[in-house]
């Protein structure tokens, strides 16, 4: 692989970042270029569903950047992790203030990466239309010194593994400081008892859905991260789902047929209708026991209530990304030279697992509660 076989060369042109001081000044088109990508950003930006659908519009129309694929379905699973916060389950174990702390992680942490990526999606995409480099203009867009070589090197080499390696670098690092050390959602989110017990109940699935292509039958792959708050495990996350995507051509051929569709609403509905509903099936205060198999309701049963994302959120309004660039020595890049790792992608059996335990944590909790209001009448 190029960045193997030429990595003293990437060396070389990473510690001339380093040193770089402040960037060219801009041409008249220049500034037209990048005036539009900043409008285009915005635009997209505006809630999980515009950026995931922009994310895949991308990857459609550029192939070759494998990330832009990559993110759309990550992007799939934040708004059904959003949208599950107002579902059948967590609203019975999380309070109010609780599900807002977690809404406003996930979104955070997602528009920042999307306000960060996609305008580099956008240049190389604007580079390929005008037929020279455009990467000088990276740095106006607040985009880390680590990047500029790295697309450089992309332009020449096509390389779309090496690519995809850097951005996944490049995107946990930018959270790193601005969502996963931020004081305020290390105290509400990531130090808290909530999120171990998330953590616990292995509720930090990626899923992949697909269609095979023998009478079109529905399917899922995935990965499961335990220690969402290391940077390194983020990092290695992100490679192992990249080779469970692109691992098997036919497979990544029916995930993208999925995709293109199944248009993303936040509800997991989206890949299991005959599990999920986006409308309320059981009775209000209805006194009901765990479901005994949650991946294998019958018909006549209440299905699982995930409602689409717009039934749950309405767009937010983002303070600018924090200042800042996390590339500042060479050994920030040495993730760049380690191995990938193949992972099975056999996430049912724990994916349904998860699904038993929610509704056993829901039912105790209100046995609970009903057992401490006869106690007190």
């Amino acid at each position: 692989m190029w960045w193997k076989s030429k990595h003293q060369s990437l060396k070389k042109q990473l510690k001339k970042a380093l040193k770089a001081d402040s960037p060219p000044a801009l041409s008249g088109k220049d500034k037209q270029i990048i005036r539009q990508i900043e409008i285009r950003t915005q635009e997209m930006n505006r809630n999980n569903v515009t950026r995931t659908k922009a994310y895949l519009d991308f990857y459609l129309r550029r192939p070759e950047i494998h990330w832009s694929l990559l993110a759309h379905l990550v992007s799939r699973n934040a708004g059904w992790n959003m949208t599950d916060l107002k579902g059948e389950h967590l609203p019975e174990l999380l309070n109010e203030k609780e599900q807002v702390d977690f809404f406003r992680f996930i979104e955070r942490g997602n528009w920042l990466i999307f306000q960060d990526a996609y305008p580099q999606l956008l240049l190389y995409e604007a580079s390929q239309t005008l037929q020279r480099s455009l990467t000088h203009l990276l740095p106006h867009f607040g985009v880390s010194k680590f990047m500029v070589p790295c697309w450089d090197a992309f332009l020449k080499t096509n390389d779309s593994f090496f690519i995809t390696k850097a951005l996944i670098i490049n995107e946990q690092n930018y959270i790193e400081s601005r969502v996963i050390q931020q004081p305020l959602y290390k105290e509400t989110v990531l130090d808290s008892i909530l999120f171990s017990l998330q953590d616990l109940m292995n509720l930090n699935h990626i899923l992949f859905p697909y269609l095979t292509s023998v009478q079109k039958q529905k399917r899922l792959i995935g990965h499961t991260v335990h220690h969402f708050s290391s940077l390194k495990e983020r990092i290695q996350f992100g490679k192992e789902i990249y080779s469970l995507l692109y691992g098997i051509k036919t497979r990544h051929e029916q995930i993208v047929q999925w995709a293109k569709e199944v248009p993303h609403s936040g509800s997991r509905v989206d890949y299991w209708p005959d599990a999920f509903q986006t409308l309320k099936e059981r009775p209000p205060g209805e006194d009901r026991h765990p479901r005994p198999n949650p991946c294998g309701i019958s018909p006549n049963e209440p299905r699982i209530f995930s409602p689409k994302l717009e039934q749950c959120w309405g767009d937010q309004h983002h303070p600018s990304a924090e200042p800042g660039d996390w590339f500042q020595h060479m050994n920030d890049a040495n993730e760049l030279y380690t191995p990938f790792e193949d992972v099975e992608g056999d996430i049912v059996p724990s994916y349904c697992d998860t699904l038993e335990k929610l509704e056993f944590f829901t039912f105790s909790k209100k046995a609970l509660i009903r057992k401490e209001e006869n106690q007190n009448t």
